[in-house]
This record gives C-alpha cells, structure tokens and sequence, in this order.
C-alpha cells in the first residue's frame, strides 16, 4: 500500500530525525530509518522534486509516514494539539499522506535558512511569522510555493509540514504492522 521513498528512486535527501535522538523526544522513535508515502503523497512528493530541480533546489525530507504508535510517543513527550496531532483523532503522517521536510541548495547541499529547526514547537515556526528573518520569510514562502503548485496542502503552525488535501476518511490510520514498514523498535522481518 505504501511506497518507499528513496534518495535514487526520488532524487532528493532523507533526514530522518524520529530515527535518531534529534528530535523533540531527545531519543530514537523509529527502530529502522525508512521513508514512505501512500502512492498520492508519493506522486505529489515527485511533482513538488521536479519543481525545485530547475531552480537549483533539492528537497530534504524528516519525516513522511509515521506509524500510530510512534504518534503516540511523540504526543507523550509533548501534547500539543498547535503542533502534534492527537493520536486519538489520528495523523495524516500516520495514514502516509504528510511530509515534513525542507529546501536544500543543491550545490552545496547547505539547506535554505528557514528561522527555526524542524519541530521547533514555538510561535515563530507557523508559516507566516514576521519575527523570523526577511531570508527565513522569502525561503518559507519559496517552499510553500513549490509544494502549493505540487499540490500540497499546509498546515500553517509548521513551516516544514505539508499533506494531501483533505486526507481524514480517505486514508486509513496505519500501525507499523498493518503498514508493513517494520520502522519501529523490535519489529521482525
């Protein structure tokens, strides 16, 4: 059911920060780095790649699918409705169909100044903050424009956010097994 996005098979980055101790938990949530997109998130993740191309962008992805059950470790070390969905309701990482992710320069592989880290759970993180500077401002509404004329939808707490229109009862809430991703601690082959 979902697709596996990879740096040769979508020519972009991975950093995959809830496989690592950075990110908003100070430890690693997914037991295997893997990155994976429902088949209509993945079509618009290569819509929103081909754009960035000829302007001498890649993109940088943290996160896209996010089994239930690693909703849930975030939402223990932080329940904040402004930037966590509640695993109760569900998340549209967790039924594939969300990405967060930044703009790189190609070049030199520095990413674009954004005003804030990802998951950075503060104001200056939605996307029309002022306090964050000019650069940070333009560079968050370059990456807004791609990923609108992707096709992307946002959510305008997070600047790094972005997920298929209107994904809740089109798209089930998956766990890790029924995902078959095998992404977190102690999942077997």
């Amino acid at each position: 059911m979902l697709i596996e996005i990879t740096p040769e098979s979508y020519d972009l980055e991975l950093d995959l920060r809830y496989a690592t101790a950075d990110n908003i938990t100070g430890r690693p949530i997914y037991g295997r780095a893997a990155c994976y997109l429902h088949p209509d998130a993945a079509a618009l993740l290569a819509r929103a790649v081909a754009l960035a191309r000829p302007l001498g962008l890649r993109l940088r992805v943290f996160d896209a699918f996010r089994p239930a059950e690693a909703q849930w470790k975030l939402w223990e070390a932080s329940p904040d409705p402004a930037f966590l969905a509640d695993p109760r309701r569900g998340s549209p990482h967790s039924m594939g169909a969300a990405v967060d992710l930044t703009l790189v320069d190609a070049l030199s592989g520095e990413p674009l100044e954004m005003g804030t880290g990802f998951d950075a759970m503060v104001p200056e993180s939605h996307h029309g903050d002022l306090h964050v500077s000019v650069e940070a401002q333009r560079n968050r509404a370059l990456l807004l424009g791609l990923m609108t004329a992707a096709d992307w939808d946002f959510y305008r707490n997070e600047w790094w956010h972005y997920q298929v229109f209107r994904p809740r009862g089109r798209y089930p809430v998956l766990t890790d097994a029924a995902a078959g991703t095998r992404m977190m601690p102690g999942a077997t082959p």
